[in-house]
């Protein structure tokens, strides 16, 4: 049998995909960058392609006629600077099933997410849900998954930011703390997926995958912050109009191309809490959060990611302003700027040069903010301030020995370049 994971480089997608390989099958994954995904899961065969710009059921003639069964674990939390929420998780969707409805031995498998939360009139959770009638809807064989709060090691998503709340010091801000949070382990997850692959489950089921033990928001990150080995931690319950704030940054963080799990979406739907309990749920047993997280205990590197995800934004924030400030203070009095260049040069290259350097800055410290550009960006920061250094040292030695270390201060700003780059990856 052969099978296409769409999103394939995802949390559920990359998982899902190791199991199906386990179980026997010819798998294939999709996604948009899987340069990284072929070296981990050579075994697997890939295809690289956008779902949003995959609208008309031409584009996927060829998928439907080559597989078996396609395994839908894409998704896109809100619209963004690389995600187009609609095209995505709606339109592309209706283009695939209007493919599939011409070959009657093809099942989809929908990886959705349970109804009756808050949230529902969001485009993350409006789009999946217009799909997942039209799936039901249709001629099509099927089944519909919908995984409460998915918890796994490869943390992602909302997942990863419990973690990391988990992992302050001292005590813990929650919004929404008295939220309740139905979870669901990853591999009781892929164990769905490989039944409804399988054909184990009924054809056309709509099962929502978690355990009826729901914690509190509190009581999760609790839970967390005992798996990483730290002791416990005050929690302090914040009023839910500070999310709207917290929200907005991320928002537009998010048109920068940074997929923060706390959108003002994310948010919208933690304010009513995570539940299918009002949904079938699938009829097995489920590891609760506890058992989740005692199934795969924690090691050190749980611990540094849960401690650098929130430090991530802030580096690179912060090396943005060091370098915004380093282009804009000279402008404000060139004349003392250039006196460094008029040691080897006339008053025209010197203020050229000035204004060359001034504008590199700036640039660099904007550009480091835009998601698809920052990997270029820190590279272009190491690369200025190794010649800034030389070019220093070459002229005025002297200012290693300033009293105030002009040159000095440089190189903690060299180590946390080094360490951005170190955590940029986000999958």
């Amino acid at each position: 049998m052969k099978i296409l994971i769409l999103g394939a480089t995802g949390f559920i997608g990359s998982a899902s995909l190791q199991r199906l390989l386990a179980d026997g099958y010819i798998v294939t994954g999709l996604g948009r960058a899987v340069a990284r995904a072929r070296l981990r899961m050579p075994d697997a065969q890939w295809l690289t392609a956008d779902l949003a710009t995959m609208r008309t059921p031409e584009d996927w003639q060829p998928l439907v006629q080559g597989y078996d069964v396609v395994v839908n674990c894409a998704g896109a939390l809100q619209d963004g600077l690389a995600d187009d929420v609609a095209a995505t998780q709606e339109t592309a969707m209706l283009a695939l099933y209007a493919a599939a409805k011409d070959k009657p031995s093809m099942r989809i498998v929908q990886i959705s997410a349970p109804r009756g939360g808050a949230g529902a009139e969001r485009a993350f959770l409006a789009t999946k849900f217009r799909a997942d009638d039209a799936l039901a809807a249709s001629s099509i064989s099927h089944v519909i998954l919908r995984p409460a709060l998915v918890l796994g090691r490869n943390a992602h998503g909302g997942s990863a930011l419990i973690r990391a709340l988990a992992a302050l010091p001292l005590a813990i801000p929650l919004v929404h703390a008295e939220s309740r949070v139905e979870t669901v382990a990853l591999s009781d997850v892929t164990e769905a997926v490989s039944a409804a692959v399988a054909n184990l489950m009924p054809d056309r089921s709509d099962l929502v995958l978690g355990h009826p033990e729901r914690p509190t928001l509190a009581e999760l990150v609790a839970l967390h912050r005992q798996w990483l080995g730290l002791s416990p931690a005050r929690v302090i319950s914040l009023p839910a109009p500070l999310a709207g704030p917290v929200g907005l940054l991320a928002d537009i963080a998010g048109r920068l191309g940074w997929r923060s799990p706390l959108r003002s979406t994310a948010l919208a739907v933690m304010a009513g809490g995570v539940s299918g309990e009002d949904s079938a749920h699938a009829a097995v047993p489920f590891l609760s959060a506890r058992q989740s997280l005692s199934s795969a205990p924690s090691g050190v590197q749980d611990l540094w990611f849960a401690r650098l995800y929130l430090l991530k934004p802030l580096m690179i924030v912060g090396l943005s302003a060091f370098w915004l400030l380093s282009g804009l203070i000279p402008l404000l009095d060139l004349d003392a700027a250039r006196r460094h260049f008029l040691r080897l040069m006339g008053e025209g290259p010197a203020t050229a040069m000035t204004l060359l350097t001034c504008h590199a800055d700036i640039v660099l410290g904007l550009a480091v903010l835009v998601r698809p550009w920052a990997k270029l960006a820190l590279f272009g920061m190491l690369v200025l301030t190794a010649a800034y250094l030389a070019s220093a040292t070459l002229v005025e030695p002297e200012l290693w020995l300033d009293p105030l270390g002009p040159l000095v201060k440089v190189l903690p700003s060299i180590l946390l370049t080094l360490a951005t780059l170190a955590i940029l990856d986000e999958r």
